[in-house]
């Protein structure tokens, strides 16, 4: 009689800290799996806390929270399938707690796995935070072996081999892996380099959703052994499928299920940035948002963002008009706010302007204008969108693209101020390609309107920030298509000046791109939070000193 095995896979979205919710969360993921007659389900790394907890992993209250969830599911989920789950485990006279995937069934614990490769890069600090476990073998559920390596474990060739060694047949690989372009690439073939080596079928499953700066992607899939995937969940998305095994001569085999279409390119950064700022929205209490739309390509595109992530109902755009704002800019401001559907205000600052132009007057006797009189525009909009956030209690963003965060084009106090920026991890050039494509794409998770949105107009003019007459970014900056260049060679790539030099690029302006980037750590280092997109995003990704006089002499 040939053995079938099923296991729920519940590639799902916890919200970090709020243990009970994430708890019932598994639970009714546990109730919909038995239903369906499942032998197992499966949840991803760390479900139960929410991910990355960073230094919370460390305290012990935290921890125990943790552990009295676990206790409540162990007895609610006794009756019915395994449940599997990862939550930090902090033995007797360990210093710190063990990252751990648990695995419940008939109300007790049957299985704990300690992950043992700790990543220390990127925006992962697991040896600050985690003890390092031994490798761990197989748990039997229903007479089935099954074996889970954590996350980065399978990402090394030693711990799948010691679970095949050891009698594992099937591997299940819960993952906590965040965003970034080419990811999945990366994890395909690292997936099926462990499927060819063992001869075993491998689950990948991943989180989902937004968490501060990270991303989330989900796009959790089945390999058979050989390589061949049977599923692929969708990206970006909640679900819950069931996947059958059937055994074999050959061992067990993954029956074919569904396979969803994942986004590329610019559509993928578009929905990570479009779930980043809904999580980060809604995770920290808020409903509504707000922010400054002056008619330009960037603030147009995060109220694009915005309006897809909460509604165009709970956007509200002010434009901030002073004597330099063109009338161009009021009327593509106006256009932008009528094709989102989202409410628009407008509150001039030239009064206000010119009485703290008197009020300075006598302390900048004799002192030429500059870029002095350029900042206080700049902060005056933030101190009227701080207050109206303030008293109607919505999240201020903020639109300040890569490229201006990269070589301090913005304003600190001024137009970065904000609790979130979208498009913090996006240069200037990609700000122009995501706007065009969104005028072109519309998706059933996009709570905002079809259609253009966005005019060609606000994408083909100029860009300038309207502080002085007749000014233009290209005043103060290379043009974007150079800009980005370098700042891709030097950011990105990590690449030395002469390396880039010898690309083609004019030496002089590449050190002085080098520098701009060094003197405005200060400005990113009390800059708000943004979606991360690459592996080289200001934050955790990429950390460099305030105070450095270092320069490549390359």
């Amino acid at each position: 009689m040939t053995r079938h095995f099923q296991i729920s896979l519940a590639q799902l979205n916890p919200t970090l800290g709020d243990i009970s919710s994430n708890a019932q969360k598994a639970y009714t993921a546990w109730t919909s799996a038995k239903a369906a007659g499942s032998d197992l389900v499966a949840l991803p790394e760390m479900f139960l806390p929410g991910y990355q907890a960073q230094d919370l992993s460390r305290r012990p209250a935290f921890v125990q929270a943790c552990a009295e969830a676990l206790g409540g599911l162990t007895q609610a989920c006794a009756d019915g399938p395994a449940l599997a789950i990862g939550l930090p485990y902090w033995p007797d006279g360990a210093q710190k707690p063990f990252n751990a995937y648990t695995i419940l069934q008939g109300g007790k614990i049957v299985s704990r796995a300690l992950k043992h490769h700790l990543p220390n890069d990127d925006v992962f600090d697991e040896h600050r935070y985690f003890e390092q476990g031994a490798i761990s073998g197989p748990v039997s559920i229903k007479g089935v072996r099954i074996g889970t390596p954590i996350c980065e474990d399978a990402w090394f060739e030693d711990v799948c081999e010691t679970l095949t060694e050891t009698g594992a047949e099937i591997l299940l690989v819960p993952n906590g892996s965040p965003y970034a372009h080419g990811k999945q690439d990366i994890r395909y073939a690292l997936m099926t380099a462990r499927v060819v080596e063992t001869g075993l079928p491998l689950i990948y499953l991943n989180l989902v959703g937004g968490q501060d700066d990270q991303i989330f992607d989900g796009a959790s899939f089945v390999l058979n052994p050989g390589g061949g995937q049977t599923h692929l969940l969708p990206a970006f998305e909640e679900t819950l499928i069931e996947v059958t095994f059937t055994e074999t001569a050959n061992g067990w085999q993954a029956q074919p299920g569904h396979r969803a279409t994942l986004p590329q390119g610019i559509g993928a950064d578009y929905h990570a940035m479009v779930v980043g700022l809904r999580d980060y929205v809604q995770k920290t209490g808020f409903q509504k948002t707000i922010l400054g739309l002056s008619g330009g390509i960037d603030s147009a595109l995060v109220a694009t963002v915005a309006c897809d992530a909460v509604g165009p109902d709970n956007v509200r755009c002010v434009m901030l008009p002073s004597e330099y704002t063109s009338q161009t800019s009021k009327e593509d401001a106006v256009a932008i706010a009528k094709a989102l559907g989202c409410t628009l205000d407008t509150l001039p600052i030239s009064t206000a302007r010119a009485a703290i132009t008197q009020t300075l007057a006598p302390f900048f006797e004799g002192m030429a204008p500059d870029v002095t009189e350029e900042n206080i525009q700049s902060r005056l909009r933030a101190l009227f969108l701080m207050a109206l956030s303030n008293k109607t209690g919505a999240m201020l963003l903020t639109t300040g693209n890569k490229s201006e965060v990269a070589v301090g084009y913005a304003t600190i106090y001024g137009d970065m101020a904000g609790g979130y920026n979208p498009i913090k991890d996006m240069y200037k050039t990609r700000v122009f390609e995501t706007c065009r494509w969104r005028n072109t794409h519309h998706a059933p998770w996009m709570s905002g309107p079809s259609g253009m949105v966005i005019p060609d107009r606000v994408i083909e003019k100029p860009p300038s920030a309207e502080l002085r007459a007749d000014q233009k970014d290209e005043d103060s900056l290379p043009p974007y298509e150079v800009l980005d260049a370098i700042l891709e060679c030097l950011i990105d790539k990590e690449q030395s000046v002469a390396e880039i030099v010898s690309a083609g690029f004019d030496r002089t302006m590449v050190k002085r791109v080098e520098h701009l980037i060094y003197t405005s750590e200060y400005k990113r280092f009390q800059s708000a939070p943004g979606a991360r997109l690459s592996e080289k995003a200001f934050w955790l990704d990429r950390r460099y000193p305030i105070v450095n006089r270092w320069r490549d002499q390359s």
